[in-house]
């Protein structure tokens, strides 16, 4: 009997180990491409004094050339979301495309039919390269439950060369990987979207799902699969420092401000030059559209030098 049961633990014991091996295996960097590395791990915005040094040509060249296609996936049960984000923030993208798991007969969508993150990441951005990929040369991808100011985008992008393989947004970290968190939205310039279609044909570098015993998220996925081609996630940052890609809402971020220094909320809240915040319902969306957009303070003037124009023919706010 004590014999039957060590012969249990002990084949208990080489299966887990097996399976820890098998799942390893599906990550481990065999045959590595060498590649330059692109690695900045934090990288600023513009300063506003730089940009207001450009010439009138300039600054309408760089205003015209910023051209961002919005990739939002969406679920059936984010229906009142997608409806929210239809109306609200995905207006001001030089083009959205709603990519769903399924089809819905309320929106019009590109169905990609899997309910995987990663499965619904991977397609849409194969889709997307193959329809844009001369069109456009940034990427946003992001979750209907994401607020993005597209101009702020644009202006954080400028001077930024598309074709190098900058992979930007809110960064976290797992291990030895640095990964974009999907929260905060994710940006991908046409370089290194290239490199990431380049690879995802290379089933053995690049799968198709997540991982075999364990699962692993969409974005630490997306951020595996680009690392193989010398693509590293970036933090982007304001001049002070400060995130402009959030994966909390305001009314947190105010929060967790006021719990630090009741005296400097505006200070430890966030970033004039923020791109994005998650968490928002519907209602928010609204709100944020509004203090955004419409909300304006008679006789003061920021004196951008950029001005970005919504796409032709849009009903943009």
């Amino acid at each position: 009997m004590i014999s039957e049961s060590g012969s249990f633990f002990r084949g208990l014991l080489i299966g887990g180990a097996f399976c820890l091996v098998v799942t390893l295996l599906g990550h481990i960097k065999l045959g590595h491409e060498v590649a330059t590395p692109h690695e900045h791990h934090h990288i600023q915005a513009p300063k506003k004094e730089d940009v207001s040094k450009l010439s009138e040509a300039e600054q309408i060249e760089l205003s015209q050339s910023m051209r961002v296609y919005c990739i939002i996936l969406v679920k059936p049960k984010d229906l009142s979301l997608w409806a929210a984000v239809r109306t609200t923030w995905s207006k001001h993208c030089d083009q959205a495309d709603y990519y769903s798991s399924e089809h819905v007969k309320v929106f019009e969508s590109i169905v990609v039919d899997s309910s995987d993150m990663w499965a619904m990441m991977r397609k849409a951005i194969q889709m997307a390269h193959e329809k844009h990929k001369l069109e456009y040369n940034w990427f946003f991808i992001a979750q209907p439950s994401t607020f993005a100011i597209i101009e702020n985008l644009k202006y954080f992008l400028l001077k930024k060369d598309p074709l190098e393989p900058f992979y930007i947004g809110h960064t976290e970290k797992d291990g030895d990987l640095d990964y974009v968190d999907l929260a905060g939205g994710i940006v991908l310039s046409i370089g290194s979207v290239n490199r990431l279609i380049s690879v995802m044909n290379e089933p053995d570098k690049c799968p198709e799902t997540g991982g075999i015993i364990w699962k692993v998220s969409g974005d630490k996925q997306l951020a595996m699969c680009l690392k193989y081609k010398g693509v590293v996630a970036e933090n982007a940052e304001d001049s002070e420092g400060k995130n402009v890609f959030n994966t909390k809402s305001v009314g947190t971020l105010i929060k967790e401000a006021m719990a630090n220094d009741p005296q400097k909320v505006v200070e430890g809240c966030c970033s004039d030059m923020a791109i994005t915040f998650n968490g928002l319902s519907p209602n928010h969306m609204q709100v944020m559209m509004y203090g955004v957009y419409r909300l304006r303070a008679y006789g003061h003037s920021f004196n951008d030098a950029l001005v970005f124009s919504p796409p032709l023919n849009s009903d943009n706010d």
